[in-house]
């Protein structure tokens, strides 16, 4: 079965998400008188009820929330925006019938947020007429060969792994493993974290697989890792990290383990309770909770205005990206078309939202390399 954009999101839809409930932080750089009529159509293909729900959904409400906040203060250029959603189920066959509708509907201007990295395969090769906008995928070989209207935020899985690697060195841990899906994922992540290593002068205590990244066969992997002990594990699985934590600490695995960026969902979160805390992560986005950053400052005052509270670094990304779009949206003024968006986005250098700062221009389409380690603290909190 497959899946179909769905309607545009009403006021009424709005307010049953708790979007229109609450002052939000007046964001005067896209505030104009209201233009009756005109609204600015994006569209996000996302995992809504499959393994990576709780990523995709998260990427929808962080976006939501800014483009919440920015319709309430007038909108952009006197438009507003509106997303038009789709759930791809995780498939890449359906992430591009839902690409290719949007692009047959020629009011919708940009695709913000696809959702993994044969999902985000599927959709690049599709659609090359409009703008993409913030891939949720750190899959290097995908930017390599990436197209001009894609728009890459997050940072790559290279440099999650080589940041995960050097991080436990520098806490004295030197025998490391890894546990990788059979996949393209596992395949970009396996060759990342072995170069990080041979870099290091170091060789891989263990490596371990999983199937696929929604495969839950992950007892084998965690035996695997439980028996050769290393200090630290690099985790490269999403919606099933709970599964396969909890499998190797039954197996006997007393390993740190720190997760990429993938695994850091509420929903992994919480499934890991008490055996996830002080797990590392590696972030893409700063730690939500870390209000010395003047992005997660105004994330947090636009999530609440919308209603969610349920901070997070999926949401956060989301927002992030949903900022990045507003900007090039802002920059191609009132008659903005699809290749005026793009040339718009191309003209983003050096744009600092206060934490992360993302850089394209003269063709470069790899505009962040933000990258932290968080520690999963008390109350499913990540602490950088």
């Amino acid at each position: 079965m497959t899946s179909k954009p769905v309607s545009v999101l009403t006021r009424r839809d709005l307010v049953a998400l708790g979007g229109l409930t609450a002052t939000s932080l007046v964001l005067p750089a896209f505030a104009q008188a209201p233009a009756a009529g005109r609204t600015l159509k994006i569209g996000s293909s996302f995992d809504d009820s499959s393994f990576e729900k709780a990523n995709g959904n998260g990427n929808f409400r962080g976006a939501s929330a800014c483009f919440n906040a920015i319709n309430k203060t007038g909108g952009i250029n006197g438009a507003k925006v509106e997303l038009v959603i789709a759930d791809d189920q995780f498939k890449p066959d359906v992430a591009k019938t839902n690409a290719l509708a949007f692009q047959a509907d020629k009011s919708i201007l940009a695709m913000i947020n696809p959702l993994g990295t044969r999902q985000t395969a599927a959709i690049m090769e599709s659609v090359q007429d409009m703008a993409i906008v913030g891939p949720n995928t750190g899959t290097s070989g995908l930017r390599k060969t990436s197209p001009p209207n894609v728009f890459w935020i997050r940072a790559s899985y290279d440099a999650e792994v080589e940041k995960l690697i050097n991080t436990a060195i520098t806490l004295g841990m030197n025998k490391i493993g890894i546990v990788y899906p059979k996949d393209p994922l596992g395949t970009s992540v396996l060759a990342a974290f072995q170069k990080s290593m041979a870099d290091a002068k170091l060789q891989p205590v263990v490596m371990a697989t999983t199937p696929g990244t929604a495969s839950t066969e992950v007892e084998p992997a965690a035996q695997a890792i439980a028996k050769a002990q290393p200090q630290m594990v690099i985790m490269v699985l999403g919606g099933i990290a709970p599964l396969f934590l909890k499998a190797l600490r039954a197996a006997g695995g007393t390993s740190t383990v720190y997760g990429l960026s993938i695994s850091a969902s509420p929903a992994n979160i919480t499934a890991m309770g008490e055996s996830g805390r002080g797990m590392g992560f590696a972030l893409v986005v700063p730690s939500p909770f870390s209000t010395k950053n003047e992005l997660v400052r105004r994330y947090q005052i636009d999530m609440a205005a919308s209603g969610w509270t349920d901070y997070s670094t999926p949401t956060l990304e989301g927002y992030a990206n949903a900022r990045v779009l507003a900007e090039g949206l802002r920059r191609a003024g009132n008659n903005v078309t699809r290749a005026s968006l793009i040339a718009a986005l191309d003209s983003i250098t050096g744009f600092n939202m206060g934490g992360m700062t993302v850089s394209f221009g003269a063709g470069n389409r790899v505009g962040g390399s933000f990258v932290d380690v968080g520690v999963l603290g008390t109350g499913g909190r990540i602490v950088s």
